[in-house]
């Protein structure tokens, strides 16, 4: 058995009586509420919070017109050239970089860590400590804004927020209770159904928070945003029920829940599938980096010249990225009716590709709200990946599983702040653009990787019929 050692064993449950597994699954409360409710907190705290730096730096160096460049000198050729405004668009991107890099560093570490512990003591505990902690994160904002605090403390929020799980421990948890409570066949169209509801709630919130900030400042988004995380902790303390049928008592600090994460690309009952977890992992690594790098720059290209967006154009960009969810779920199921998943996944990537380049070329409004269009299938790829890798895996390793992919997504994060908020000022003097063309040549390899994997599958399958060893199967 992969799990970790127990500290003491807690007295089992009181036996149910049997129900059917479909049956027993429909009475479980939603996990889609709680993830609704933590997005729209991170969705009004993200553009809101790039928004609130730009101001504010803006304001300590001397450049506080932002709200006036489009009748003013961010509408004309001179603003491309301003040397203080690409300062201030430096200072904010590396500011950005600060925080999460802090915040996704130290999440990295404490996901793996509160992810497998669940696979024991229940996925609660891992859903109640990260909103816990984005509600604290929000209330430090809240502090910043109120006594003009100094911004590192932006990174302190972040710092506490990922010693908790962060956003990511949130992903891991509900996708690790969907996978609890769906069958394997349902599987990939229920963590569809988990990701359109992250784009619901950001489109929600980013139009609101858009128009919220134009109106009436930085103070009020940010306490919904807090109402929003502090809501979330309750529906997980009160209202959810757990998925895990044996929970047991177990230690939380010690090294068996990375070695369990570990094992499960080492262990010698995962010989036959771990080269496909390697590469899966490889392929979501590469497309959530990108995702998460180009995400990242959305404000700041936007923010800059040509476009001078204010913040109302801003939220309907955002929201506009969050439709992508809901269009790449009627996608997924409309083409599952006549393609394998990865075939799916395949045309996503080509969607998302495709989209990055437009955006790349991006010189109007109109073209900017084209690439977004363009993206409308580049969300399908990711629920086909999540729900092949926890295919591979039995059903008492799902929480280490998805720890691993948090993991992955922390990673994800890192990279991409890295790569994607240095990029964008290194190359603003040539091609304001070009981290998202970046950002298209890299999915090329994840695409290769897919169509690969179901090559082999479909020739693997095909050689087992032909030698009557058995039927091939078909996720």
């Amino acid at each position: 058995s992969l799990r970790p050692s127990m500290a003491a064993m807690a007295a089992p449950p009181p036996a149910e009586p049997p129900v059917p597994p479909g049956r027993r699954r429909l009475s479980l409360p939603a996990v889609e509420p709680l993830l609704f409710l933590a997005t729209v907190s991170l969705g009004l705290q993200g553009p809101l919070a790039t928004q609130y730096l730009w101001d504010r730096l803006g304001a300590e160096h001397g450049y506080s017109d932002r709200n006036s460049t489009d009748s003013s000198g961010c509408g004309d050729g001179n603003a491309t050239a301003d040397p203080l405004r690409q300062e201030v668009e430096a200072l904010v991107s590396h500011w950005n970089l600060y925080i999460n890099l802090g915040g996704f560093f130290v999440s990295l570490f404490s996901v793996t860590l509160l992810g497998t512990w669940s696979d024991s003591v229940g996925r609660r505990p891992a859903l109640i400590l990260p909103t816990a902690g984005m509600a604290l994160q929000t209330g430090i904002y809240l502090l910043v804004m109120y006594l003009e605090l100094h911004v590192a403390f932006f990174l302190l929020g972040r710092i506490l927020s990922g010693l908790t799980g962060d956003y990511n421990l949130i992903l891991a948890s509900c996708f690790s209770y969907v996978a609890d409570t769906s069958e394997r066949r349902a599987r990939t169209f229920r963590v569809a159904i988990l990701e359109a509801c992250l784009g619901t709630a950001g489109m929600v919130a980013s139009i609101g928070g858009g128009q919220w900030r134009k109106a009436q400042g930085y103070i009020n988004p940010f306490w919904l945003a807090f109402a929003a995380s502090l809501a979330a902790t309750l529906y997980a303390a009160f209202f959810l029920r757990e998925s895990v049928k044996q929970k047991k008592a177990a230690k939380l600090f010690t090294l068996r829940h990375y070695k369990a994460v570990f094992r499960l690309y080492t262990a010698p009952e995962h010989q036959s599938s771990r080269w496909k977890l390697a590469l899966y992992s490889l392929a979501f690594f590469l497309i959530v980096t990108v995702h998460f790098g180009a995400k990242d720059i959305y404000v700041l290209y936007e923010l800059g010249f040509p476009l001078c967006w204010a913040s109302d154009l801003i939220g309907y960009g955002s929201a506009a990225s969050y439709l992508a969810y809901l269009s790449s779920l009627v996608g997924l199921r409309l083409l599952q009716l006549c393609l394998e998943d990865t075939w799916v996944a395949e045309i996503g990537l080509i969607s998302n590709i495709a989209g990055l380049v437009v955006m790349s070329l991006a010189t109007t409004t109109a073209l900017m709200f084209t690439g977004y269009g363009i993206l409308f299938l580049s969300m399908a790829a990711t629920p086909v990946i999540r729900s092949k890798l926890s295919k591979l895996v039995s059903e008492t390793e799902q929480g280490a599983l998805f720890a691993s992919v948090a993991c992955v997504e922390g990673l994800c994060s890192l990279v991409s702040t890295g790569v994607f908020n240095s990029l964008y000022p290194a190359t603003l003097h040539f091609m304001r653009g070009f981290p998202f063309l970046f950002g298209a040549i890299i999915l090329l390899i994840p695409a290769a990787i897919l169509g690969w994997i179901q090559i082999w599958d479909s020739k693997h399958d095909y050689s087992h019929f032909q030698e009557a060893s058995g039927s091939p199967t078909k996720d």
